[in-house]
């Protein structure tokens, strides 16, 4: 404040300002219809309805199809809100890096399927039975992935959260492999 009214007491007695004077850009400002008239660019409207829809619709499928190369090359812009970030892709390789008996879960149920359409009554006394077994195997086997992914994300990334990460490794389990978006990066056995 005393600083500005010193500046002010200055130039009102007629010396010149301590301060630098900046350059000009060395060209005058353009007025605003030229700058208009650079900015625009020359636009065809559609001649009908029935074209515009086309129009838009094909600049839809390109996005779409771009957006959708993306989330299979695994790039981050591409990727739903609920897989981005370093700890997200951390438990996709953990668990794409292994077999897990979670990967052939859906295979399982479809075998429990067809057993079910059995008449046999030994073979629909035995399926319940089977069908817990398997829900008890996915739900250690995610518990025991959900902690391993939260341990090594704590260790390898220790300043972001690992708020929901061992629910999200654990259904990525459970998906067929070849199935999963997005695609595996690592291959199985490889280390992480």
């Amino acid at each position: 404040m005393a600083d500005a009214s010193a500046d002010l007491a200055a130039s009102d007695n007629g010396m010149a300002r301590s301060s630098a004077v900046t350059a000009g850009k060395g060209r005058p400002t353009p007025k605003r219809s030229e700058a208009e008239r650079r900015r625009r660019q020359p636009y065809s409207a559609p001649k009908d309805r029935k074209e515009a829809s086309r129009v838009a619709r094909d600049r839809q499928r390109g996005d779409r199809t771009r957006r959708m190369e993306g989330l299979r090359r695994g790039e981050d812009w591409a990727l739903p809100v609920r897989d981005r970030g370093p700890v997200k892709a951390l438990a996709r390789d953990y668990v794409d890096s292994r077999r897990r008996l979670s990967e052939f879960y859906m295979y399982g149920l479809l075998v429990l399927l067809v057993l079910l359409f059995i008449p046999n009554a030994l073979v629909k006394s035995i399926v319940p039975l089977l069908v817990l077994g398997a829900i008890l195997i996915m739900l250690v086997e995610g518990l025991f992935i959900g902690r391993r992914v939260r341990a090594l994300a704590a260790e390898r990334l220790p300043g972001e959260s690992t708020r929901g990460i061992g629910l999200y490794a654990a259904m990525r389990a459970l998906q067929i492999r070849k199935l999963r978006m997005p695609k595996p990066r690592v291959g199985i056995g490889d280390t992480i």
